[in-house]
């Protein structure tokens, strides 16, 4: 990321609300919002292929049971809808797949999905990015991602329906197919 840029910018944005820049709570706030924009989009950096890269450490998976599904349930994170650039939060991700001769480690499913969503995106397409990835990471074709989460380009703003929650589901393999597989996701 480009901070000069990015606090050109912000400096800018405050000038064009009306605001002082330069009075004191501001001075320093084009660096704050570089370095958090730094932290919160730290996935732009990278492409899914290369998150399953740094995130794909493997177990083989045990004999009797491998074709069982895994389920990951309640892995936290937030993001920024590309639309609004609005907060995305109170997001909860449920991740299953079948392992196909190896698994991942369960901290690593939980840093895939928070890598995947520090990105500026649409929750569609981040239950797609982590399936892609878990795909990838683990060697199946076999995942099934579910995320539940708040946007506030509808709580906050617009409509302002501050109750109102996207589910989103995405599968791949046989979780397209079979129910059994949807319903550990639920």
């Amino acid at each position: 990321m480009d901070r000069e840029k990015i606090e050109f910018h912000i400096r800018g944005l405050l000038e064009a609300i009306g605001e002082d820049p330069d009075r004191e709570g501001l001075r320093e706030t084009p660096a704050r919002v570089a370095g958090m924009l730094e932290e919160v989009l730290e996935g732009t950096a990278y492409s899914n292929h290369e998150i399953a890269q740094m995130f794909g450490k493997t177990f083989s998976a045990p004999e009797n049971g491998s074709d069982e599904a895994i389920v990951m349930k309640d892995i936290t994170v937030f993001s920024y809808c590309e639309h609004h650039m609005a907060l995305m939060y109170d997001m909860t991700v449920n991740v299953s797949y079948i392992p196909r001769g190896k698994v991942l480690g369960l901290s690593k499913i939980a840093r895939i999905c928070d890598m995947a969503a520090k990105r500026l995106q649409l929750q569609e397409k981040l239950g797609r990015d982590i399936a892609e990835i878990i795909s990838e990471a683990a060697g199946t074709p076999d995942v099934g991602v579910r995320i539940l989460g708040s946007h506030s380009c509808m709580t906050a703003r617009g409509i302002k329906n501050t109750s109102s929650r996207t589910e989103t589901r995405t599968y791949l393999g046989e979780y397209k197919t079979r129910q059994d597989l949807k319903d550990l996701l639920a």
